[in-house]
């Protein structure tokens, strides 16, 4: 298959200058899967009312057919062919974070969407990307997408379109370039059947800004019990890793330092996943910096990109820091817990 490529401003009003998303947007009408930007990161879009479209994106990313897909959408009002019914605090988080990097799971009508794309469950999981590029394309299918990340499964999300090229070139039908995303790490997934939402994937909207909308929000036992089978699209498999392997060091710089000698001694190529505050200490064969610690937004927007760099180098293996587990901490935690394969030396 040959990949098109795309480029479109993301200060693109309506997508109206510019017919290549109308050529996307024609692509993903007839069920094909295209690649597009968000404000996470990039997406592979396919027909959520489609099969076909459906296995295609399954089959692109070798994502298991068992992990459900989270429905993009342009404009409220599409949730009324599909939703059941909308809570009275989901329209409240609406509100108040979408378009944005916010996904609500609701109760879903029969025999509208795709069963491969919810993964034959009565509940979908949809958002409303906070993305110019997205949006005009979404608005030009009149179409509700599933969209997962755009890479081959189990590897870092993808935050600009050469990071989709790596992994899905010759896979897919086409790739819309909008430039590198801004959140960087997925979108966070809440829950919204229950009395108490709950939080089932950490990302770009934190817990605290979710309780100053709606109140009490819980949290899924499963994104601090291993043991517990995760229930948000995305999160029952390892992933988000480099291809060496991934350990999470709790501990001093200092520490980390005294595992890279080891393991050089042992003959192994060492990496380290840093931040900028720590780059010039280490001395190891490849050091990564993801942000800077005292901001811990741009080590979200860094993250994955700091992870594919590991792949392009003849690393044996990665030792990272460890993060605060507050506010977007949450979620960077999570996906370096994902893609250490929960392996942390204290």
């Amino acid at each position: 298959m040959i990949t098109k490529r795309w480029s479109v401003d993301n200060n693109v009003d309506k997508g109206e200058s510019y017919p290549q998303l109308s050529q996307a947007a024609d692509l993903l009408k007839n069920n094909e899967v295209v690649a597009f930007p968000t404000e996470t990161v990039y997406g592979l879009g396919g027909n959520a009312e489609n099969d076909d479209a459906v296995r295609k994106i399954f089959g692109a990313k070798g994502r298991p057919s068992d992990n459900p897909l989270i429905i993009h959408i342009a404009q409220q009002r599409q949730l009324n062919a599909f939703v059941e019914e909308i809570p009275e605090k989901a329209q409240a988080l609406m509100e108040s974070f979408w378009p944005g990097p916010l996904t609500l799971i609701f109760n879903m009508k029969k025999g509208v969407l795709s069963d491969f794309a919810t993964a034959g469950l009565s509940t979908v999981a949809v958002r409303m990307p906070d993305h110019p590029v997205a949006l005009a394309l979404l608005e030009k299918t009149r179409l509700p997408i599933a969209a997962p990340s755009a890479n081959r499964s189990g590897r870092p999300s993808p935050t600009t379109a050469d990071h989709v090229w790596e992994d899905l070139n010759g896979r897919i039908a086409g790739i819309v370039n909008g430039g590198p995303t801004g959140v960087g790490v997925e979108s966070t997934v809440l829950d919204c059947t229950g009395e108490v939402p709950v939080i089932l994937r950490p990302g770009g909207i934190t817990k605290e800004q979710l309780e100053a909308v709606v109140g009490e929000i819980s949290v899924d036992p499963a994104l601090t019990d291993e043991e517990q089978a995760p229930k948000s699209p995305g999160m029952k498999y390892r992933h988000y890793a480099p291809d060496a392997p991934l350990y999470l060091v709790e501990g001093t710089r200092e520490d980390i330092q005294r595992l890279v000698d080891e393991k050089k001694q042992e003959g192994l190529s060492v990496g380290v996943l840093t931040t900028a505050e720590n780059e010039g200490f280490y001395q190891a064969d490849y050091v990564f910096a993801c942000g800077q610690r005292e901001f811990l937004e741009t080590v979200a927007s860094s993250l994955y990109e700091a992870l594919r760099h590991f792949n392009n180098t003849d690393a044996d293996i990665i030792f990272s820091e460890m993060f605060p587990n507050e506010g977007v901490g949450h979620a960077i935690m999570n996906r370096l817990m994902k893609a250490a394969g929960h392996r942390v030396i204290s």
